[in-house]
């Protein structure tokens, strides 16, 4: 590559980038993913319209791997345990009973269908099988899911990568495991994958807790290079490294680790970047001409996805949690059911799996199903959502506390936003009851910062600064998110409620 080249590829790549991120906005006006904008952008760059050549399934596979390895690096550090851990067992179970059924159901209908072998056919519903959470919350931030459902979507995007990409590349070879060997297959490396996930999550929280860095930007990056070690660490030893990867990120992201907010902020960042050079790259792969004779299977495929396999998958996944009296009970209702039935959102992951099969057919069928069937379910699903009474207007949202580490005073400073809806909003300072060791020293309104006093009424929009003993610290925390749920009367409420919640 010469420089001239060099700099063109430069300047197109900081443009393309550009009118991504503006297009974001558009996105979120149209209730739309982005991921169709983008792939938008890959096929209007490539050789059909301006005539950019991009051919190169191997290496497409390799950079959306890598892709994919950030993305669920940002899901697994932003989100909060409390949101899925009742959650974990049903999103466990729609990860892999799910999964089975619905690559049995796609499989057989593509089967009948397409008139291909059977090995291809599964192939193509292992592929289809995985959703993508980032596509549902895109289009419900006007109209939230109650938490306990949004939080079995997140874990269940987070999950069902990892068993459905070691069917994926089984069934690429040239001969097909059987089906015993295939379940010991899955079953080695999502046990190693978790065990080397979960060791690195935890061993890398306990070293950046006490080691002080000299900048606060160098955290951002240690935990990022965790989360990726960890998909390293795991991929070498023939585990699985998605799954190793996000319950890294997962426990790293719940370890109160310093600079929270700054480390969020930059996966975030670096998510985004990911998000849009994927789906650009897979734009780019894709061949218009060649789009138009896979529209009638897509459209018969996905009809079965849509109406019979996703019902048949949460279904079946869901039934052992709705007997009562048993220590995984996670009731649903059957409008909540229909409802997360809706949400199964295809996204990047099925495109980058159809890269596997070295088959261009089915590349193209797997592009046009993701396309037109997320036009037809993203727009509709908050109408869906409202239509079956299953939202949750008015819940408030989960407190962010940043934390800095003082490390001559063996303390922390702690930074908390009172964002619309947190019942902190009207408590008096003294009414927060914090324990000995722990005070506000600073709040922070409209730009001015301010010593409060105990009668100093807390205001949405505030910043408080407090400080606090290590020793505390958890208690603290413990407490604020208590308030900002209960109020000022928090103390009286149920512990386990505040907890649930929380």
């Amino acid at each position: 590559m010469t420089t001239h080249e060099l700099d063109v590829y430069l300047l197109v790549g900081a443009v393309v980038l550009l009118v991504s991120i503006a297009a974001v906005r558009l996105a979120v006006g149209s209730g739309l993913p982005t991921l169709l904008l983008y792939l938008g952008f890959g096929l209007v760059l490539g050789e059909n319209v301006l005539g950019l050549e991009f051919d190169d399934a191997d290496l497409a596979r390799s950079l959306g791997y890598a892709a994919l390895v950030v993305i669920l690096a940002e899901g697994g550090l932003t989100t909060p345990w409390g949101a899925i851990r009742s959650a974990v067992p049903a999103a466990a179970s729609l990860a892999t009973i799910g999964t089975a059924v619905s690559v049995a159901v796609v499989g057989a209908a593509a089967h009948l269908l397409l008139d291909i072998g059977w090995q291809e056919a599964l192939l193509i519903g292992a592929v289809l099988a995985p959703t993508d959470s980032a596509a549902v919350f895109s289009v419900l931030r006007k109209v939230p899911l109650p938490p306990r459902l949004g939080g079995l979507l997140e874990a269940e995007s987070g999950f069902n990568d990892a068993p459905v990409v070691i069917l994926v590349v089984a069934l690429a070879g040239s001969s097909a495991p059987s089906w015993w060997e295939l379940l010991l297959l899955i079953g080695y490396e999502l046990v190693l994958g978790g065990a080397v996930g979960l060791a690195v999550g935890y061993a890398g929280a306990w070293g950046v807790r006490r080691i002080a860095l000299p900048s606060s930007g160098l955290y951002p990056l240690a935990v990022l290079a965790l989360c990726v070690t960890a998909y390293g660490a795991a991929a070498v030893l023939h585990g699985s490294g998605f799954l190793a990867v996000y319950l890294a990120a997962l426990v790293l992201g719940n370890a109160r680790l310093p600079h929270r907010s700054a480390t969020r902020g930059f996966v975030e960042g670096v998510a985004w970047l990911a998000q849009i050079g994927l789906f650009v790259m897979l734009g780019l792969l894709a061949t218009p001409a060649d789009l138009g004779p896979s529209l009638l299977p897509a459209l018969g495929v996905g009809l079965v996805l849509l109406v019979l396999a996703r019902p048949l998958s949460v279904f079946a996944s869901m039934l052992p949690f709705q007997l009562p009296r048993t220590r995984w009970h996670f009731p649903t209702t059957r409008r909540e059911r229909v409802l997360l039935s809706w949400a199964g959102l295809r996204g990047a992951v099925p495109i980058v799996l159809a890269t596997v099969s070295g088959d261009q057919r089915v590349f193209n069928l797997v592009f046009v199903l993701v396309v037109v069937f997320t036009l037809l379910q993203a727009p509709t699903l908050p109408w869906v959502a409202r239509l079956l009474g299953v939202t949750a207007e008015g819940e408030a949202r989960r407190l962010d506390i940043e934390s800095s580490p003082l490390t001559r005073l063996d303390a922390d400073l702690l930074q908390v936003h009172v964002e619309e809806g947190s019942r902190l909003a009207g408590v008096e300072i003294i009414e927060l009851s914090l324990p000995a060791g722990a005070a506000v020293t600073l709040v922070v309104r409209t730009g001015a910062a301010s010593v409060p006093r105990p009668s100093t009424v807390i205001q949405v929009g505030d910043d408080l600064i407090l400080v606090t003993t290590e020793s505390v610290r958890r208690e603290v925390e413990r407490r604020l998110q208590a308030v900002s749920h209960g109020g000022r009367l928090a103390d009286w409420k149920s512990p386990s409620r505040l907890r649930r919640r929380s």
